[in-house]
């Protein structure tokens, strides 16, 4: 029985966020490992009435601690510019490239020694802890850009599909063809392009070629996407033991770009959401 396309775009859903999406905790602690000596000896200025000169007698004796200092303002790298009257300068803080002078100007100017000496901050761990949080945050869109790859996974895992032997991720056109002696030619552009599905399905004599996204928002990308797909399910369709298979998703992206992909929905049987992966489709299409 066919399905009703606007039945199916209801179930979609608008986010699929897991729980290691929102910060990369391991992550963050290894970063701040990375520095933690170097933060400790930095705790000693924390209260100092002198802090000024106590800097310069500490970056003396431990010229290291100049390592962590962009992390403080939230700064991924050791060199930072800044421009005022006084100059233009670009610190380094791997490896010192001016007076320490300037650089005590640097931590006066940015606010850092009013943090560190007025005790605003108790503890430049537990700071840096937080600036790291933070930071994570901005790998939020390349986290966002597996889940989908990783949701699929786990259905495929749970249907009793074991990876290397029966399910192949990332794998080449080329390589799908060498392994099961297919043609996929008229997929490739006849070898003009080298085409990669995130999974491949080896079951009974069918090799299934798998794609996955989802779409938070909209844009000319899904059109391009749903006018590719279809292409590609027109192409299959004469191929022998060979299936293409589409799992999509992302009510909100979709929404604004519905007739294309009512389109490539239309022409293509194997075309799923997430709501179908929870329905046993994994189960029904591979056991």
């Amino acid at each position: 029985m066919k399905r009703n396309f606007e039945e199916w775009l209801k179930t979609f859903k608008s986010s699929i966020c897991d729980y290691g999406y929102y910060v990369d905790f391991e992550k963050v602690y290894g970063k701040v490992d990375e520095i933690k000596v170097e933060l400790n000896i930095l705790n000693s200025l924390i209260g100092s009435k002198n802090i000024e000169t106590d800097f310069v007698k500490l970056i003396e004796d431990y010229p290291k601690v100049l390592k962590c200092v962009p992390v403080l303002l939230a700064v991924r790298g050791r060199e930072i510019y800044a421009i005022d009257g006084d100059g233009e300068f670009l610190f380094n803080f791997c490896k010192q490239n001016y007076e320490i002078k300037d650089y005590v100007s640097f931590m006066r100017k940015t606010g850092l020694f009013k943090l560190i000496s007025e005790r605003i901050v108790n503890n430049l761990v537990d700071y840096v802890t937080g600036v790291e949080v933070g930071l994570d945050s901005n790998g939020r869109k390349n986290r966002g850009g597996h889940l989908m790859e990783n949701l699929v996974e786990d259905y495929l895992v749970k249907a009793g599909l074991v990876k290397g032997e029966t399910y192949f991720k990332e794998m080449k056109l080329s390589a799908v063809e060498a392994r099961w002696n297919i043609d996929l030619s008229s997929i490739s552009n006849r070898g003009k392009a080298e085409k990669r599905f995130d999974f491949v399905v080896k079951n009974g004599k069918t090799v299934y070629g798998i794609e996955t996204n989802f779409y938070t928002g909209g844009g000319s990308k899904l059109n391009e996407t749903a006018r590719s797909y279809k292409t590609i399910a027109g192409e299959a369709k004469g191929i022998k033991d060979f299936a293409f298979v589409w799992v999509t998703d992302g009510y909100d992206g979709w929404k604004s770009a519905r007739h294309n992909l009512e389109e490539t929905f239309d022409i293509l049987d194997d075309i799923y959401c997430i709501a179908d992966l929870e329905n046993g489709i994994v189960d029904k299409l591979f056991s």
